[in-house]
């Protein structure tokens, strides 16, 4: 198991790699070009500043059993497709049961905003968001070793 992370706005990085060092669970954050990030712990992979250039590294290094913590309901149906685990930063596990529906709203959106208007309001982040994060993360990966 490897947690795989689509790093570039992704805001619970350090609550991955406390419990990923906890658990002994290799880490992998996906940059592009335009971020720096050295955590001391996870392997970074930077790829160029291109539309999709990190998603689609992580979606090429998935393996069946692994994380994936990404906001992009795209790389989660991939991922659930390719046997791993998905999670957004909200704390919100993808899969089977929502996650069709999760890419016919992302669809409507887009069409929405192609036509001029407005799709729903981005909240503010809370804490609360952290610690539901952290609990399905804690799930995801099961206990520590001892």
């Amino acid at each position: 198991m490897t947690i795989l992370v689509d790093a570039d706005a992704c805001p619970v990085k350090e609550i991955i790699v406390r419990l990923a060092k906890k658990r002994r669970i290799p880490v992998i954050m996906f940059i592009d070009t335009s971020h720096v990030l050295n955590d001391g712990y996870s392997t970074v992979i930077t790829v160029d500043k291109g539309r999709d250039s990190a998603d689609i590294e992580l979606v090429n290094r998935i393996s069946p059993g692994d994380i994936v913590v990404t906001q992009d309901f795209g790389v989660a149906a991939v991922s659930l497709a390719r046997g791993a685990k998905a999670l957004n930063q909200n704390g919100m596990v993808y899969s089977s049961e929502n996650i069709d529906r999760l890419l016919f709203e992302r669809a409507l959106g887009q069409k929405i905003r192609r036509a001029g208007g407005k799709s729903g309001k981005i909240r503010r982040r809370t804490a609360k968001d952290d610690k539901n994060f952290e609990a399905e993360l804690k799930k995801l990966a099961g206990s520590p070793p001892v």
